[in-house]
């Protein structure tokens, strides 16, 4: 019986763990990587995430280093099971985001959250910070629903597209493409102003 009630408790520490990642992904997200416009390297590497649409390995990997270490302190301070589930929390989000940017919905959660992701990207980047979970957008504020994502059609993801560089026929109650592809440098200069503005692209 010891034994169950022990096990239960680090279930209980990692689970409180992975919960308060969920809190830290808001705050890190909203806070550090857009109020700061640009100022400090998280949020200039966000910044540059949202005027191409691509992740670079180098921020993945600094980030990756500072939030382990972040759940190794925890860990020491209240529990190891509470460090492992902000680690794994974590994780989970890094996942989450990169198959977001990478491939096509398979579940309802994954459908929901796509489009709450995207309209944080294409619609308004200071709302739906949330990316593995809304509930936090609720609480503070910064939900907003997303029916129909209007995608630049020069950032558009890749799995978004079929054969012709349309919408695939799966997704086109969800998405619709808008504007041409690349042309000028002054555009992706326009792209990066507006995303170090925490504005939507422009069509």
């Amino acid at each position: 019986m010891h034994l169950v009630r022990t096990a239960f408790a680090q279930l209980a520490l990692f689970g409180a763990g992975w919960f308060a990642w969920t809190l830290g992904e808001y705050v890190l997200h909203r806070f550090a990587m857009h109020e700061l416009r640009g100022r400090g390297y998280p949020s200039k590497e966000h910044l540059l995430h949202h005027a191409s649409n691509e992740t670079r390995l180098t921020s993945w990997i600094l980030s990756w280093i500072g939030i382990a270490l972040t759940g190794a302190l925890m860990g020491l301070a209240l529990a190891p099971a509470f460090g492992l589930g902000w680690v794994v929390g974590y994780t989970y989000y890094e996942l989450q985001h990169y198959w977001a940017h990478r491939r096509a919905p398979r579940s309802a959660y994954q459908r929901f959250m796509r489009l709450h992701h995207f309209h944080h990207h294409f619609g308004h980047p200071m709302a739906n910070h949330g990316v593995t979970v809304p509930v936090w957008d609720w609480a503070f504020g910064t939900f907003e629903p997303a029916s129909t994502v209007r995608v630049p059609r020069r950032m558009a993801m890749p799995w978004l597209l079929d054969d012709d560089g349309e919408v695939r026929a799966e997704h086109r109650g969800d998405y619709v493409l808008a504007g041409r592809l690349p042309g000028t440098d002054a555009q992706v200069r326009r792209d990066t102003d507006d995303a170090f503005a925490n504005r939507a692209p422009a069509i």
